[in-house]
């Protein structure tokens, strides 16, 4: 079942064309990761997402509800973590968790014991008649996330949710998202984290300049830039780099092996073996590498 459907989206400021005429859906269930570079048009794809700007064309269903036409319905059942803390600080944690229970008419009892719980959860309970301007920024991104699912939302958008935390708040960060979606919960996340992208993300698309450039699961993306492919290999003698450069093109060292670029991994590997006869030479492993998500990443928005 798809929750959010866009078709066409579409937003300019001025002579800026922020974003153009993209298209995607997102699964119920799923972590959707939300990458690009600055400025590529992932916030303003959110903004629209979430009803904050209107659209100049295109299409929003989420959750069978037209966002653009009819948004009250959608914001009852989503959570939006914003990437600066959108939390009171004159007021206390608990204080900003009873404002929010009060925008969605929740009643005091179920309020109370929901906030406990999330409060609990991110171990910011004991803090919580402390007011928000003394918080860490890990405290305060935990604070607008217990905010955000204090209605227990469908679908949580977050936009770059652990950038500048302490390793600590991330992690927390991090093991929350794994059993909102164990819950069943849908999460559409922008972030720059390749880590945290590979780890946590069901599917990711890659908008780059205003349009989607790759969208998939991390492990298909990389088989995108399978000319990226490279093997590793370390001998038990050291070689004579210049001799084994004419064996294979592209060389660079990490540590006592060497990393050889390849399109034609069979042809490259037969000639590494060719090379190790050919000047009395062990070979003393050999591996097969694949691009890591950042270098598909690059590789992706360069090409595009």
């Amino acid at each position: 079942m798809m929750v959010i459907e866009v078709k066409g989206l579409s937003k300019k400021f001025g002579d800026i064309q922020a974003v153009d005429n993209i298209s995607f859906n997102v699964k119920e269930g799923e972590i959707f990761g939300f990458l690009g570079p600055n400025g590529a048009g992932k916030t303003t794809t959110v903004r629209m997402l979430t009803g904050i700007i209107k659209p100049d064309n295109g299409q929003i269903n989420i959750l069978g509800h037209d966002m653009i036409k009819d948004p009250i319905k959608v914001k009852e059942k989503i959570g939006v973590v914003p990437e600066t803390s959108n939390a009171y600080i004159d007021i206390t944690g608990w204080e900003n968790m009873m404002l929010t229970a009060g925008l969605y008419d929740m009643p005091k009892e179920k309020a109370t014991r929901r906030s406990k719980e999330l409060l609990e959860d991110f171990d910011i309970y004991n803090r919580r008649n402390y007011k928000v301007k003394g918080y860490s920024k890990g405290m305060k991104q935990r604070l607008i996330l217990c905010m955000a699912l204090l209605h227990n939302p469908l679908i949580l958008f977050l936009d770059e949710p652990t950038s500048g935390l302490d390793v600590q708040s991330s992690i927390k960060i991090i093991e929350k998202l794994k059993k909102i979606k164990e819950e069943g919960k849908t999460i559409f996340l922008t972030t720059h984290n390749m880590w945290e992208a590979e780890k946590l993300c069901d599917r990711i698309a890659i908008i780059n300049k205003g349009k989607i450039a790759a969208i998939d699961k991390p492990r298909f993306l990389k088989e995108i830039t399978e000319e990226m492919k490279e093997i590793e290999v370390i001998f038990e003698e050291k070689p004579d780099l210049e001799k084994l450069k004419k064996f294979v093109s592209i060389i660079r060292r990490k540590d006592k092996s060497f990393i050889i670029e390849s399109e034609d991994m069979t042809d490259t590997i037969w000639k590494i073996g060719k090379f190790a006869m050919e000047n009395n030479l062990q070979i003393k492993s050999l591996n097969t590498l694949t691009p890591s998500l950042e270098e598909v990443f690059i590789k992706i928005i360069e090409g595009k």
